[in-house]
């Protein structure tokens, strides 16, 4: 690809992926709730999902993929029963839970596989890759070179607008200390995330 086709691949992918929507309401929810460091699991699933389906769409897969409706429905509610399950968590929590509460057992490759499941099934994702993508990049004449340019350029760009938002949401997590807004900082998130499953769920 020259130069100017990936500028234009870049500035239509950044538009798309920078747009606050339910993934992104979700990742910065999580990092309200229990730190940036513990964010960045779900936000390398949301990456990988994006990745994944480019490699579906560079493979002229995606449109076949679209045929197993019942299987994208699948992924997309376990995406959203795990953000249900992590909100109820949240909500449950105990005052000062946030600032202490060790990381559980497996929870970063729990993250990891959500963060996939909700990009997988999240239909904002799905246009793009199969109705915005194809009309900036000519995927017939798609080499093994040009696919790796696309993939770095969407990890760096999907990858640091999520790392951004979860370290905006991180620091000003920082500046409470009080159990009172603790509380309200553990309700608020899990209402966001519950917000965010419904959101996924509610679209076709």
């Amino acid at each position: 690809m020259d130069f100017s086709s990936l500028l234009i691949f870049a500035g239509v992918y950044f538009l798309a992926v920078a747009s606050p929507g339910p993934s992104i309401a979700a990742l910065v929810a999580r990092s309200l709730a229990t730190g940036f460091r513990r964010s960045l699991p779900f936000a390398a699933g949301i990456v990988a999902g994006d990745l994944i389906w480019l490699s579906l769409t560079a493979l002229g897969l995606a449109v076949l993929m679209q045929s197993f409706h019942g299987l994208f429905v699948a992924i997309k509610y376990a995406g959203c029963a795990y953000l249900l399950y992590l909100a109820l968590r949240l909500w449950a929590a105990p005052t000062g839970a946030l600032k202490q509460a060790p990381a559980a057992r497996g929870e970063g490759w729990r993250l990891f596989l959500g963060g996939i499941a909700l990009t997988m099934g999240n239909p904002k994702v799905i246009v793009f890759f199969l109705s915005i993508l194809p009309l900036v990049v000519d995927l017939s004449a798609l080499t093994p070179l040009a696919f790796a340019e696309i993939a770095t350029l969407i990890t760096l760009i999907i990858g640091s607008t999520l790392i951004a938002y979860a370290y905006a949401a991180d620091r000003a997590r920082r500046l409470v200390a009080s159990p009172r807004a603790l509380r309200r900082i553990n309700r608020l998130t899990g209402g966001v995330m519950a917000g965010a499953a419904a959101a996924i769920a509610m679209r076709s």
